[in-house]
């Protein structure tokens, strides 16, 4: 099942384990039982630490293999092929598992340790998510420590009955001691803070007691990676203080206009940025959302968590996120029908009819490429024209099982309470209402900037809610840089914000040149 390049690869990262690992397979006659007991064989002959155990017992998800340490008893499932973008998740799991050092702070470590209740997580995943693995992998590293812990990761398209017992309408859904936990997008610091009650206060403290930085990026995406790779490089004090580590980009399946890399995917630039950033001396705070900010003797981000962190410049590169539609049952529906993610949630929708709401670039790709799965794609633009580049627009137009309704406006999303079962859109011409039946509808229509938390901050903003800043990055606050989605950047491209925040790192450096501990005076 795995090539020889892969078995060379993985045979040099098994040197690392140094415990038993117990590979404990259930199978069924399916095709997809074999491939798991060919994976598990091929993992096996690669290192004498792996054993694999066939089990028979009842009541256990078939086909799946169980990593499991006979030493410390830990125990991490995977309940179908994980393969596709859970390949990593799988090896990253037996590295865990057979003793290899989990990429985690102290503090992060100790916390998960202190963890004494047991906690069985499952997350249903679609092989096709690149978010999913985000959440697996953190999932795993604490069953890996902990062995109250448990993780077991499911592919819905293979566990359909469970996917639909459970109404689930979107990936990664979490579960934990069969209560819904999570869904969507969430990093190991969210996942501690909900399940660890005083974890929050004692983080808020630790971060208020950080020494003054000289440059603070607050976001993670491609703006603040560069922005603080810039600024670590002139010498300068650096925090980067994140949601999550990658921003928008870790959602980004496809990029093919980086740059002198022909094809890479968003989650595999986000761990190469990061890499590259944690090369040089950067505090990095991940899991943390801004609230205000304030400037005096210097300025200040006021955390949600109720923590502070001081600097004497700041570069703001909180980018965007999908714009909704603002339609009645719209938020009542997120995630049970209401999707933003067509490569994650497609899946889910196999065989079913689906409706894509927006007619530019994302929204045509996400008809095609939602073709492949589900029965029927509806895409409803509300202008008379489409924003597509012309090949897009032929291919979807070449595709029988898709249908372009433009000059449609959205009014409504309809459900049964449970999930979304079709949607209300008017014909802008004739001013007709129509009902659409559907079981999901994915929303493309474009970004907005997270910058709402600077309304009060003295921030100039423009009326679309971007940032205004000048040629050296530089908003109308003295001190305070931006950089990338959330700024009047025109363009909204990877690589023209890494530039930018090249520019308002730089910017910072200049300012800080001149600063002598008054942020007007350094102005």
């Amino acid at each position: 099942m795995l090539d020889q390049n892969i078995k060379n690869q993985l045979k040099s990262h098994f040197s690392a384990i140094k415990t038993p690992i117990e590979l404990v397979i259930a199978l069924d006659d399916s095709k997809k039982s074999q491939e798991i007991k060919v994976l598990s064989d091929d993992l096996s002959s690669l290192s004498d630490k792996i054993s694999v155990i066939e089990t028979h017992q009842n009541g256990i998800r078939k086909p799946s293999m169980v990593v499991r340490s006979p030493t410390k008893n830990t125990h991490i499932e995977f309940a179908g092929v994980p393969m596709g973008h859970e390949f990593t998740s799988l090896v990253l799991a037996l590295l865990q598992t057979g003793g290899h050092p989990a990429k985690a702070s102290d503090d992060e470590i100790a916390q998960i340790q202190s963890l004494d209740r047991p906690l069985n997580f499952e997350i249903y995943i679609s092989l096709s998510c690149q978010t999913c693995p985000q959440v697996v992998q953190a999932l795993n590293l604490m069953a890996a420590i902990n062995p109250t812990i448990s993780a077991t990761m499911i592919d819905g398209a293979l566990f359909q009955d469970e996917v639909n017992e459970r109404d689930v309408l979107a990936v990664p859904a979490v579960y934990l001691n069969g209560e819904l936990f999570s869904q969507g997008a969430i990093g190991l610091t969210d996942i501690l803070n909900k399940v660890d009650s005083g974890a929050q206060q004692k983080q808020a403290k630790r971060l208020s007691e950080k020494a003054v930085f000289d440059v603070l990026v607050v976001g993670g995406g491609p703006a603040g990676a560069s922005a603080a790779i810039y600024s670590a490089r002139k010498g300068l004090n650096t925090g980067v203080v994140a949601d999550r580590f990658g921003g928008q980009v870790s959602d980004t399946l496809g990029i093919e206009n980086f740059i002198s890399v022909k094809a890479t995917e968003g989650p595999k630039l986000v761990a190469q940025l990061e890499e590259h950033v944690t090369q040089y001396d950067v505090d990095v705070m991940k899991g943390q959302r801004a609230k205000h900010i304030t400037r005096d003797d210097v300025l200040t981000i006021e955390l949600e968590n109720g923590g502070q962190l001081k600097a004497k410049s700041i570069v703001l590169a909180t980018g965007a996120r999908w714009r909704s539609m603002n339609v009645p049952g719209e938020a009542e529906y997120k995630g049970r029908g209401v999707a933003y993610c067509p490569h994650c949630d497609g899946p889910l929708f196999k065989g079913k009819p689906v409706a894509v709401i927006g007619g530019g670039n994302s929204g045509i790709e996400a008809a095609i490429d939602l073709a492949n799965i589900v029965e029927h794609v509806t895409v409803l633009e509300f202008a008379d024209t489409l924003r597509a580049d012309e090949v897009l627009i032929r291919k979807a137009n070449n595709l029988a099982n898709v249908t372009i309704i433009k000059s449609a406006q959205t009014t409504q999303v309809i459900g049964d309470g449970k999930r979304v079962t079709g949607l209300i859109y008017t014909d802008r011409n004739s001013g007709s209402e129509h009902q659409l039946p559907l079981a999901g509808i994915f929303v493309q229509i474009g970004l907005v900037p997270n910058s709402e938390w600077l309304k009060e901050s003295g921030v100039q903003l423009s009326q679309f809610g971007e940032i205004e800043i000048d040629s050296k990055g530089a908003t109308s606050l003295p001190g305070v840089f931006a950089a990338g989605d959330v700024t009047t950047t025109p363009f909204k491209q990877i690589i023209i914000a890494m530039g930018a925040g090249a520019t308002a790192s730089l910017g910072a450096f200049d300012y800080l040149i001149r600063y002598d501990g008054n942020t007007e005076q350094a102005a």
